[in-house]
Protein backbone atom coordinates (compact mmCIF):
# COMPACT_ATOMS: atom_id res chain seq x y z
CA UNK A 1 0.00 0.00 0.00
CA UNK A 2 1.39 3.37 -0.99
CA UNK A 3 1.88 6.09 1.63
CA UNK A 4 -0.78 8.30 0.04
CA UNK A 5 -3.32 5.47 0.18
CA UNK A 6 -2.48 4.76 3.85
CA UNK A 7 -2.92 8.39 4.84
CA UNK A 8 -6.15 8.68 2.88
CA UNK A 9 -7.52 5.53 4.54
CA UNK A 10 -6.60 6.88 8.01
CA UNK A 11 -8.26 10.21 7.28
CA UNK A 12 -11.43 8.40 6.13
CA UNK A 13 -11.46 6.41 9.39
CA UNK A 14 -10.83 9.61 11.35
CA UNK A 15 -13.74 11.42 9.71
CA UNK A 16 -16.06 8.48 10.34
CA UNK A 17 -15.04 8.25 14.01
CA UNK A 18 -15.18 11.98 14.72
CA UNK A 19 -18.77 12.14 13.50
CA UNK A 20 -19.65 9.89 16.46
CA UNK A 21 -17.20 11.07 19.16
CA UNK A 22 -17.66 14.36 21.01
CA UNK A 23 -15.83 15.53 24.11
CA UNK A 24 -17.82 17.39 26.76
CA UNK A 25 -16.87 19.22 29.95
CA UNK A 26 -17.89 16.16 32.01
CA UNK A 27 -16.19 13.67 29.69
CA UNK A 28 -13.55 15.28 27.46
CA UNK A 29 -11.93 13.59 24.48
CA UNK A 30 -8.48 11.97 24.74
CA UNK A 31 -6.99 12.54 21.30
CA UNK A 32 -3.90 10.63 20.12
CA UNK A 33 -1.55 11.44 17.25
CA UNK A 34 1.57 9.56 16.28
CA UNK A 35 4.31 10.46 13.88
CA UNK A 36 7.21 8.30 12.81
CA UNK A 37 9.29 9.49 15.78
CA UNK A 38 6.95 10.90 18.46
CA UNK A 39 3.52 10.35 20.00
CA UNK A 40 1.20 13.07 21.28
CA UNK A 41 -1.87 12.96 23.54
CA UNK A 42 -4.34 15.77 24.25
CA UNK A 43 -7.44 16.03 26.38
CA UNK A 44 -9.91 18.29 24.60
CA UNK A 45 -13.26 19.84 25.57
CA UNK A 46 -15.08 20.08 22.23
CA UNK A 47 -17.89 22.20 23.66
CA UNK A 48 -15.45 25.00 24.53
CA UNK A 49 -13.05 24.14 21.73
CA UNK A 50 -10.12 24.10 24.15
CA UNK A 51 -7.25 21.75 24.87
CA UNK A 52 -7.27 21.06 28.60
CA UNK A 53 -4.07 19.00 28.88
CA UNK A 54 -1.37 17.64 26.65
CA UNK A 55 1.57 15.27 26.88
CA UNK A 56 4.00 13.91 24.35
CA UNK A 57 7.43 12.42 24.01
CA UNK A 58 8.59 16.04 23.66
CA UNK A 59 7.05 17.13 27.01
CA UNK A 60 9.36 18.73 29.54
CA UNK A 61 8.50 16.02 32.07
CA UNK A 62 9.78 13.31 29.71
CA UNK A 63 12.47 15.19 27.79
CA UNK A 64 15.97 14.05 28.61
CA UNK A 65 14.80 10.95 30.47
CA UNK A 66 15.23 7.43 29.26
CA UNK A 67 11.93 6.62 27.55
CA UNK A 68 12.65 2.92 27.37
CA UNK A 69 13.94 0.71 24.64
CA UNK A 70 11.66 1.87 21.86
CA UNK A 71 8.67 3.82 20.69
CA UNK A 72 6.16 1.53 22.40
CA UNK A 73 7.81 2.09 25.78
CA UNK A 74 7.78 5.84 25.12
CA UNK A 75 4.04 5.63 24.35
CA UNK A 76 3.47 3.91 27.69
CA UNK A 77 5.26 6.76 29.47
CA UNK A 78 3.14 9.34 27.64
CA UNK A 79 -0.06 7.44 28.56
CA UNK A 80 0.94 7.38 32.22
CA UNK A 81 1.83 11.08 32.15
CA UNK A 82 -1.45 12.19 30.55
CA UNK A 83 -3.39 10.08 33.07
CA UNK A 84 -1.52 11.62 36.00
CA UNK A 85 -2.13 15.13 34.69
CA UNK A 86 -5.83 14.39 34.12
CA UNK A 87 -6.35 12.92 37.57
CA UNK A 88 -4.60 15.93 39.12
CA UNK A 89 -7.25 18.12 37.46
CA UNK A 90 -10.11 15.82 38.58
CA UNK A 91 -10.72 14.37 35.11
CA UNK A 92 -11.44 10.67 35.59
CA UNK A 93 -13.53 9.82 32.53
CA UNK A 94 -12.63 10.55 28.93
CA UNK A 95 -13.75 9.51 25.46
CA UNK A 96 -10.92 7.80 23.57
CA UNK A 97 -10.19 9.15 20.08
CA UNK A 98 -7.56 7.12 18.28
CA UNK A 99 -7.62 9.63 15.41
CA UNK A 100 -8.08 7.02 12.68
CA UNK A 101 -5.06 4.97 13.71
CA UNK A 102 -5.55 1.24 14.17
CA UNK A 103 -5.82 0.12 17.80
CA UNK A 104 -2.57 -1.80 18.22
CA UNK A 105 1.07 -1.11 18.91
CA UNK A 106 1.80 2.35 20.26
CA UNK A 107 -1.86 3.44 20.39
CA UNK A 108 -2.81 0.39 22.45
CA UNK A 109 0.24 0.80 24.72
CA UNK A 110 -0.66 4.43 25.45
CA UNK A 111 -4.31 3.56 26.17
CA UNK A 112 -3.41 0.64 28.44
CA UNK A 113 -0.93 2.74 30.42
CA UNK A 114 -3.52 5.50 30.90
CA UNK A 115 -6.07 2.93 32.09
CA UNK A 116 -3.57 1.42 34.53
CA UNK A 117 -2.97 4.86 36.07
CA UNK A 118 -6.72 5.26 36.70
CA UNK A 119 -8.16 7.02 33.65
CA UNK A 120 -11.56 5.57 32.67
CA UNK A 121 -12.60 5.13 29.03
Amino acid sequence: MERKEKVTARLRRKKRMRSKIKGTAERPRLNIFKSARHIYAQIVDDGEGKTLLSASTLSEELRGKDLGKGKTEAAKRVGALIAEKALARQIQKVVFDRNGFLYHGRIKALADAAREKGLDF
